[in-house]
């Protein structure tokens, strides 16, 4: 089996993505080591808990592709909580703060985003939304 971000975007919502990512995450040691078998007592799990562990490749992998897995559907997001900001009544200041970009970034990464992932009419009714690209 191979480990892709297709493979693993199908099988894990973001929230279980997040969560698996993080626990890979903290499982590794960090250590530049190659790995080695480690001795433990089969009769106290707690050792197991308590090691000092590193990432198999197999999980290595997984925890790449889900970063990636994250990555995309936090960016698939993006549009989703702009639109919602927009008819909330926010400003391109305030969506702007909240993406860390300039309003002039914001307006123009949601008009890109718009013109790729919309349909014709719902496209349309987006750019509405958006009204003008905010001055500097």
């Amino acid at each position: 089996m191979h480990i892709t971000p297709e493979a693993l975007e199908q099988e894990f919502s973001l929230t279980t993505a997040a969560t698996r990512l993080d626990f890979l995450s903290r499982r590794d040691n960090g250590d530049t080591a190659l790995n080695t078998v480690a001795q433990d007592d089969d009769e106290n799990w707690l050792g197991f808990a308590a090691a000092d562990t590193s990432l198999d490749v197999h999980e290595s992998l997984e925890l790449l592709a889900l970063g990636e897995v994250v990555a995309r559907k936090a960016h698939d997001s993006r549009l989703i909580g702009i639109r919602a900001a927009l008819r909330g009544g926010a400003d391109w200041e305030a969506i702007a703060t909240a993406l860390g970009r300039t309003p002039q970034q914001a307006w123009d990464d949601y008009t890109s985003a718009v013109s790729t992932e919309l349909d014709a009419e719902a496209a349309a009714s987006a750019r509405e939304l958006a009204g003008a690209r905010p001055g500097r």
